[in-house]
C-alpha cells in the first residue's frame, strides 16, 4: 500500500512539472510575441513618409544650377504606390546624397505644372534623371525595384547611360491640369478673390 502511496505521489508531482513546464512555456512565447508585436510597430510608425522626403529635397532651381546630376520625383500624397516606395528613395537619397539632388515635386501644387506639362506627367511616381548640366536624360514611370533605381543612379552619378531607362511600374493614375486651379492669383479673376455676387 506504501508503494501505491508514493506512486501515486511520484506521478502527481511530476504531473505537477509537466504543468508548470508547459505554463512557463506559454508565458515565455507570449513575451516573445508581444516584444516582437511592439517592435515591429515601431518600427513601421518610423517609416519616411512623403513630406519628410519633399522637406529635405533639393529645391529644383539649386538642382538644376548646381552641376551635380538629380533624380525628380513628381508625387501626391495621396499616391499609394509612392507611399510604397518612400522608404526606398529615402535609403537612396542618403546613399548618393553627396553625390546626386533628390529633388520631390507634388503634382497637387500648380507651381509644377511647366515641369508636369514637360515632362509629360500622367502617372505617378514619374521619375526623370537629370544629368550635371540639368537636361533630362531618361524617365521611369511607376513602381521601381529599389535595385533597379540604384543601378540608374550609379551610371547617373558616374556620367554611363542608364541600364533601366523608360521603364514603367505600376503607376497611380494622375492627368495633369492644363492651367492651374482655384488660384487668387490668377490673372483672369479680375480681382475677384474668390467672391460670389
Amino acid at each position: 500500500m506504501a508503494t501505491d502511496t508514493s506512486v501515486k505521489t511520484q506521478n502527481q508531482t511530476e504531473s505537477n512539472v509537466g504543468k508548470r513546464l508547459r505554463n512557463f512555456l506559454i508565458v515565455l512565447v507570449g513575451v516573445a510575441l508581444s516584444v516582437t508585436l511592439v517592435v515591429g510597430l515601431r518600427t513601421q510608425t518610423n517609416s519616411v513618409s512623403l513630406t519628410d522626403l519633399d522637406e529635405r529635397s533639393t529645391p529644383l532651381e539649386i538642382a538644376l544650377t548646381n552641376g551635380k546630376p538629380s533624380l525628380v520625383e513628381f508625387y501626391a500624397n495621396w499616391c499609394t504606390v509612392c507611399q510604397k516606395m518612400a522608404p526606398d528613395i529615402a535609403a537612396l537619397e542618403t546613399q548618393y546624397a553627396d553625390r546626386a539632388n533628390f529633388v520631390m515635386l507634388n503634382v497637387d501644387n500648380t507651381k509644377w505644372l511647366p515641369e508636369m506639362l514637360r515632362y509629360r506627367v500622367d502617372g505617378i511616381p514619374h521619375f526623370v534623371f537629370l544629368g550635371q548640366d540639368g537636361e533630362a536624360i531618361a524617365e521611369t514611370i511607376g513602381e521601381q525595384p529599389r535595385t533597379i533605381m540604384a543601378s540608374n543612379l550609379d551610371a547617373l552619378v558616374t556620367g554611363k547611360t542608364l541600364p533601366y531607362a523608360e521603364t514603367k511600374g505600376a503607376v497611380s493614375e494622375f492627368s495633369t491640369p492644363v492651367a492651374p486651379t482655384g488660384s487668387q492669383n490668377d490673372p483672369r479673376n479680375h480681382g475677384n478673390s474668390g467672391k460670389k455676387g
